[in-house]
């Protein structure tokens, strides 16, 4: 028997779903069941010495009521935003650079673009111990180099002047290569013929990144940033490792003040409603991204 045209379309919507089922199935489970029990426990006042707690509804909304009067939570917001923008702003123009020196063609450049990448590929717990391990006045190249030079370097994960910055100088350099290999795929994409004509015309090197380069590059330079800005919140790693959040709150982005509330102070509802805020946030910032660039889309 032959099967019609809307039966066959409905045998592969069959297929389709029976072979997605097994994932969405693992998906829910490590992914949504999580997060719902996260935002149940936020309307909770749970501690774990606390008995019966994890069940006591009857101030659902308190948690988040103590958020805008909390220094800490508005200090860790504060510090996320530095460390977010100043690390995502220097990796984007780091890898635009490296993409530009390293477009040309040349087994040794292709060596130095492999070698770019490493950091990238690393684990982020190895990224901070090699941080920690830089950072150590004691054992660390810089300091010798500083020594050598006599010039006097302070321990700069625990001064209140440079513990921030040393966070962002790590993230940097661990997520530059991704800005650097987006760009670079780019650059490759870009039709020859643009650049032999604006010189024929008589244009300069520079002229020819900012009129030719630069409008073809645009797009990816801010699809990266806005990946790096998103997943700039997962500089735990680095924060746990090298400054523990100080000295004082200097570091304490948001995340990692949640999870000094959930494993230092026992606040395990509290810390729920700091982290859905958080997430609440970086889904806005999301999708106020994609909005902008979809309407600029439809305006061009």
């Amino acid at each position: 028997m032959e099967l019609t045209e809307s039966g066959i379309d409905l045998e592969r919507r069959r297929f389709i779903a029976f072979a997605l089922t097994p994932s969405l199935i693992v998906l829910f489970a490590v992914a949504v069941l999580p997060a719902i029990y996260l935002v149940v426990t936020s309307l909770t006042p749970f501690q774990l010495t606390t008995p019966g707690s994890a069940a006591d509804f009857s101030e659902p909304f308190r948690n988040y009521s103590l958020l805008p009067g909390d220094p800490r939570f508005v200090n860790s917001l504060a510090v996320q935003a530095k460390l977010s923008v100043a690390s995502v702003l220097f990796q984007v123009l780091l890898g635009m650079l490296l993409a530009l020196l390293l477009n040309v063609p040349s087994r040794f450049v292709e060596l130095a673009r492999t070698f770019f990448l490493i950091p990238m590929v690393l684990p982020p717990i190895v990224v901070a111990v090699i941080w920690k391990l830089i950072y150590a006045p004691d054992i660390s190249p810089v300091y010798y180099a500083a020594q050598a030079l006599h010039f006097t370097l302070p321990a700069l994960t625990s001064s209140v002047d440079f513990a921030l910055a040393s966070i962002i100088i790590a993230d940097t350099w661990e997520w530059t290569p991704f800005t650097f290999l987006m760009v670079l795929a780019a650059l490759q994409t870009i039709p020859d013929e643009y650049s032999e004509a604006a010189l024929v015309d008589g244009a300069g090197k520079l002229q020819i990144f900012w009129y030719v380069t630069l409008p073809f590059i645009t797009p990816i330079l801010v699809i990266s940033g806005m990946f790096r800005l998103i997943d700039s919140v997962k500089a735990f790693p680095l924060i746990f490792l090298l400054t523990g959040g100080g000295p004082g709150t200097v570091t304490e982005v948001t995340n990692y003040y949640a999870y000094l509330l959930a494993f230092d102070t026992n606040e395990i509802g509290y810390s729920s409603a700091v982290t859905v805020v958080m997430l609440l946030l970086v889904c806005g910032i999301s999708l106020g991204l994609v909005w902008m660039g979809r309407r600029k889309e439809a305006l061009a």
